[in-house]
């Protein structure tokens, strides 16, 4: 699973490489006639990656004249990337080439009778990657890159400061297992990547992606670039200071617990009449009664779209984002966005609010995405983009 050496691309074969890996499968005449590069330049690009097992013929197409064009498309020398998504309770993971064709897809649970431990979800990542490799099987051999969406802040500033219960602890056995780089991304960051890519805040150069499930965080797109901070925590929404009034001491992530699918359940089982008959049990339960119109569960669902509205106001008057994008198991809910996007309007100016388009794959799409930038980065001789990389052969006690 090692990746191969590429040797230095003529910027010609650069370019042909990365439209290729952007737009699919070509005809060389569209590919020169896109990129203004003459015939015997085209002549000498396809002879180098060619040879280089950077293309492949895969079929000819018949031109308006008649004549026929062979169809180019990536070789088997690009290799192919692996993004996972470490969830609460799976482990998903998507392989696929570097311009986007679907490879595997896997999902592994995470032992639920109690919190796993850091050594647990460890392996459960290195099972669902080598799970991926497996279903990837023959179709592809080089495996150029795996980027890792978690939970947590990532910050190039702090790898390495608590080496157990860190980020990057989950991924001490995936090191062990795979000779590839590995990439350790915000799962809200990957989920906002995804979006941009895949999604609906495609062609925006800049767009905020809201999450709202159990928590919440902010994914930030700035010149079509993830913005990350100087610690790496740039989107922490749920540090905002909350409650903030004359009469109320803010609280440590008061914001993210007020938001949080579990205090809305408190709130409304607190304030559930008896008149109304039991409460409902689960947040998505909640959500499933408002959208059949259980006037209870209408009020408390509006009342919380009204405060995430509120909060989407104050991130549109820091950042002008021109659009903002909800995901989240709450966050991604269509019932709220009518509501959302009114008390947003009262309070600021007029701003697209759209429901991410992705749903719970965003943030893996996002991390595919990320793993296979940065492998096409490589093979181009660029300097990739990425927060974290984990350095080749760490050992459990690294």
């Amino acid at each position: 699973m090692s990746p191969s050496f590429i040797p230095s691309l003529t910027d010609s074969s650069r370019l042909v490489l990365r439209t290729i890996a952007s737009s699919g499968p070509i005809t060389r005449p569209r590919l020169g006639s896109i990129l203004n590069l003459s015939k015997p330049t085209m002549t000498a690009v396809m002879n180098e990656l060619g040879t280089l097992g950077l293309v492949a013929p895969i079929g000819s197409k018949q031109g308006a004249m008649g004549r026929s064009a062979t169809v180019y498309a990536l070789g088997p020398n690009t290799g192919y990337v692996i993004g996972i998504d470490v969830g609460v309770a799976q482990v998903r993971a998507v392989a696929q080439g570097l311009d986007g064709s679907p490879l595997a897809a896997v999902e592994v649970k995470i032992p639920k009778e109690r919190r796993a431990t850091i050594e647990e979800v460890a392996t459960v990542v290195d099972e669902a990657a080598k799970a991926a490799v497996l279903a990837v099987g023959s179709r592809a051999k080089i495996l150029r890159s795996i980027a890792v969406a978690v939970p947590r802040v990532v910050s190039r500033n702090r790898l390495g400061l608590n080496k157990r219960r860190g980020p990057e602890a989950v991924l001490q056995r995936l090191r062990q297992s795979v000779d590839a780089p590995i990439l350790l991304e915000n799962n809200v960051n990957c989920a906002a990547f995804g979006e941009l890519h895949n999604g609906v805040a495609q062609g925006r150069d800049v767009f905020l992606f809201l999450q709202i499930g159990v928590r919440i965080g902010l994914g930030i797109v700035i010149g079509g670039k993830l913005f990350r901070g100087f610690n790496g925590a740039a989107g922490e929404a749920g540090r905002l200071p909350f409650p903030w009034s004359p009469d109320s001491k803010p609280q440590r992530e008061g914001l993210e617990h007020y938001f949080g699918s579990d205090a809305l359940l408190e709130r409304c089982i607190a304030d559930w009449p008896k008149s109304a008959g039991e409460p409902p049990a689960t947040a998505r339960e909640l959500f499933d009664w408002a959208l059949k119109g259980e006037p209870q569960a209408t009020l408390w669902v509006d009342r919380h779209a009204a405060d995430i509205g509120r909060m989407v106001a104050g991130f549109i008057g820091f950042f002008d984002p021109g659009l903002v994008v909800l995901g989240g198991g709450v966050g991604q809910n269509p019932i709220m966005l009518e509501e959302i996007r009114r008390v947003s309007r009262e309070l600021t100016w007029a701003t697209e609010i759209a429901v991410s388009s992705l749903g719970v794959n965003g943030t893996v799409i996002g991390a595919t995405r990320l793993a296979a930038d940065y492998a096409l980065a490589q093979i181009l001789g660029e300097t990739p983009d990425a927060t974290v990389v984990l350095p080749f052969h760490e050992t459990a006690d690294a």
